[in-house]
């Protein structure tokens, strides 16, 4: 791992969490590590998805033998060995590969199930920033994610049925606070795949804000095409297309966020592009 001074004073940890598939929720856990380290702090991307988009949206794919998130979560090796540098600068990833996959069956028998990715995080020199890259479910892989954050960050698209799905997240907010995680708490809700071209996308921001109004964002992620071509080509949308309205908007929505959790621009802060 290769970092920077830290311009932080804690490490946030967020879960980037939601059951139902694409949400964007893999493209807001990237670009929004991306638009973090570009303003200068510290970020780690661990990728608890057995799908590995995350890891290969920032072009990090390891070879066979290399260590990953089931080498961490299963075998118990240490996260040190297998953190893998990114091609942006203060942005590093915890690589997730398809053997993750039979995780959730190796770890029922595992003691302290639940708790092996904060355990794993003790011996970790921690970063400004620590997001989770969840599957979309909400088993072992996500329970060890929402264990080792502090926070849960979720995506929801501006699409019918969008808030089908978020009560039994928050469902499972409660028990996690009642027993795994009690520090576990909503940091927000952030509206996505906004096509304002749609009067159903307009109605769905208006139905979330009247019933979810300070947990939810201000800033919207429009639907946009180079936010979809950025990772074929390995890269954060700030690297791919720093004008494109993607980047802009998750610029916006990285702003917001350390403005929610009390956070001062770091003197390092290099240009967001907006």
């Amino acid at each position: 791992m290769e970092w920077g001074s830290a311009p932080a004073a804690m490490t946030h940890r967020i879960a980037i969490a939601n059951q139902k598939g694409g949400v964007g929720k893999t493209t807001t856990t990237v670009n929004t590590a991306a638009a973090l380290a570009s303003m200068g702090y510290n970020v780690l991307l661990i990728d608890c998805d057995p799908q590995a988009n995350a890891s290969a949206a920032l072009n990090v794919r390891p070879a066979p033998g290399e260590s990953t998130t089931y080498d961490v979560l299963v075998l118990g090796q240490p996260m040190s060995i297998a953190v893998r540098n990114t091609s942006q600068e203060r942005l590093t990833i915890l690589p997730s590969s398809i053997a993750l996959a039979g995780a959730e069956i190796e770890l029922v028998s595992l003691p302290r199930r639940e708790h092996r990715l904060l355990y794993a995080l003790e011996g970790v020199t921690e970063p400004d920033f620590i997001l989770f890259d969840c599957p979309p479910s909400l088993a072992l892989l996500t329970l060890n994610a929402l264990v080792a954050a502090e926070k849960i960050l979720v995506p929801l698209q501006c699409e019918y049925y969008a808030l089908e799905g978020l009560t039994l997240l928050m469902r499972t907010l409660e028990i996690m606070q009642t027993g795994l995680n009690p520090h576990l708490s909503l940091l927000g809700i952030l509206l996505t795949l906004h096509d304002s071209r749609l009067s159903l996308s307009t109605d769905v921001v208006r139905e979330v804000r009247d019933k979810l109004p300070t947990e939810t964002f201000e800033t919207i992620i429009p639907r946009n095409v180079r936010l979809g071509e950025a990772p074929s080509h390995g890269l954060s949308i700030q690297q791919y297309d720093p004008d494109s309205k993607g980047a802009l908007a998750y610029n916006a929505f990285a702003r917001e966020l350390c403005t929610r959790l009390g956070e001062k621009m770091p003197e390092s802060s290099g240009d967001t592009h907006g």
